[in-house]
């Protein structure tokens, strides 16, 4: 399970660095062998490739009525692998599509990562925290 942010910097090659918590877990479970993709919130997700192939193929069996999510999820997967720094490109096509420029927030979300301009991600949460808490959790309490 992935869980916490990061706060990063692309370098001027447009990587990332995997922070030093997940590398490990990262080549040795996975080989450094990831998928990127867009996300319709403006962020990128960043799988594990064995999870990106599960979720891969429950995508490629959406109906017709789908094709346009498809697209934004397949359509925009690139397998990338971690160099032997730990590090990782982010593609000039996501890059430009999400927003992200250089400060970066990369938050665990379980089986995978979200990753976010961090200026993005910071109006992404107060837009959230204006509108109250969908219904959902309701019921919700620590």
């Amino acid at each position: 399970m992935f869980q916490g942010p990061s706060a990063l910097n692309l370098d001027a090659k447009g990587r990332m660095s995997i922070p030093a918590r997940y590398r490990d877990a990262l080549s040795n479970q996975y080989q450094g062998q990831l998928t990127l993709t867009r996300h319709p919130d403006g962020c990128l997700l960043l799988f594990p490739r064995p999870t990106w192939e599960n979720h891969r193929e429950q995508i490629a069996a959406w109906p017709i009525q789908a094709r346009d999510w498809k697209r934004i999820f397949l359509g925009n997967a690139f397998d990338v692998d971690m160099d032997s720094a730990g590090r990782i490109l982010l593609a000039p096509e996501l890059r430009q599509a999400t927003g992200i420029q250089r400060d970066i927030m990369m938050l665990g979300m379980g089986s995978h990562f979200e990753i976010w301009d961090a200026g993005r991600l910071a109006e992404n949460e107060a837009n959230a925290k204006a509108s109250g808490a969908p219904d959902v959790l309701n019921n919700f309490s620590f």
